[in-house]
């Protein structure tokens, strides 16, 4: 490569240089950098080095000078922390909804917006939990197909799996087109799902993207805008449990004082909490009413009893009665 060329570079190689292999503890000096750069065949004086790092300061970059041992200059601050980097790369490994071989290639990505050494405690900590990841490698396509169908205000087109006893994943309808109008993508227990509009059923659906394949950008425009028009997906996500539809009602519980934080942590700090004495309290929340909403109360014990609605309770009351049944005798 022409000198004159590398002369060009000098200031990106400066700029790398601070982004892969300096931090506070770890800074490189002034003779460092001119062997640096020698690597790559470019000659330079210490003048031009001190000149390239204010550039580069003018430029955004934070480069400090440590005085003390080790001495020398480090970038100081970079767009994601340690512990933020931490909490990305923990989401990745833990996230159930890409492969194992997709959380490493992230996590590895993530690795690259710090320095070496930072990147090298990370890994340190790393463990992509195997054996509950999903097997579906076309997720990243749905996404951006999904994405793409709701830029473009258009329908979606897909195959929907569930699994079955030899552990496979079997389509649904007999492979039969599901065919939605996407509008909001969240994730929730552990899972990323779709929320769209179903013509055929005039209803609001959710779809686990992992197991959605071969999906396609229909050219049917979306339905369903009024359905979605002040939605409110934080609000959706509480009252909704395990991601199972149910019908929506307002539940009163009564429960012991001791679940204040479970219910906050469910229901979020803004619901209305009466107290009822100094051991219980009173409080009234929206409610997606399914199964896994009364297996929830179930595992709160005697500490929770659904108060009303009335249809509600009676409703409970048959559940707990046809768990009951399995074990009479």
């Amino acid at each position: 490569m022409p000198k004159s060329f590398n002369q060009k570079l000098k200031i990106l190689y400066l700029m790398q240089v601070f982004m892969e292999k300096t931090d506070c503890g770890h800074p490189m000096s002034v003779p460092d950098l001119i062997q640096y750069l020698d690597g790559y065949g470019i000659s330079v004086e210490r003048k031009t080095v001190y000149d390239d790092i204010e550039t580069l300061r003018i430029f955004g970059m934070k480069i400090e000078n440590r005085r003390e041992k080790p001495s020398g200059y480090y970038l100081a601050d970079r767009e994601f922390s340690f512990p933020e980097l931490k909490i990305l790369m923990d989401a990745v490994q833990s996230s159930r909804f890409i492969t194992e071989r997709q959380s490493r290639e992230l996590v590895r990505k993530l690795e690259h917006l710090t320095s070496i050494s930072e990147a090298k405690r990370l890994q340190s900590q790393a463990s992509v939990l195997s054996g509950n990841k999903a097997v579906n490698h076309e997720i990243y396509d749905s996404i951006q197909r999904i994405c793409d169908a709701m830029a473009d205000n258009r329908q979606i087109c897909f195959n929907y799996y569930e699994w079955d006893f030899s552990r496979e994943l079997k389509p649904k309808r007999d492979g039969a087109r599901y065919r939605v109008s996407p509008w909001k993508m969240i994730w929730n227990n552990e899972n990323y799902y779709l929320i769209a509009y179903e013509e055929e059923s005039g209803r609001i659906k959710h779809y686990r993207v992992d197991k959605m394949r071969n999906v396609t950008v229909s050219g049917e425009m979306r339905l369903g805008r009024e359905k979605f028009d002040g939605f409110d997906l934080a609000s959706f996500a509480k009252k909704t449990f395990g991601m199972y539809g149910g019908v929506d009602e307002k539940v009163s519980l009564l429960c012991e004082a001791r679940l204040v934080g479970v219910m906050l942590d469910r229901f979020g700090r803004e619901i209305t909490i009466v107290p009822e004495g100094s051991e219980r309290f009173r409080l009234t929340v929206p409610v997606s009413v399914s199964p896994q909403f009364f297996g929830w109360i179930t595992g709160l014990g005697r500490g929770v009893s659904i108060e009303g609605p009335e249809d509600v309770k009676e409703e409970y009351k048959r559940y707990i009665e046809g768990i009951l049944e399995r074990y009479e005798g």
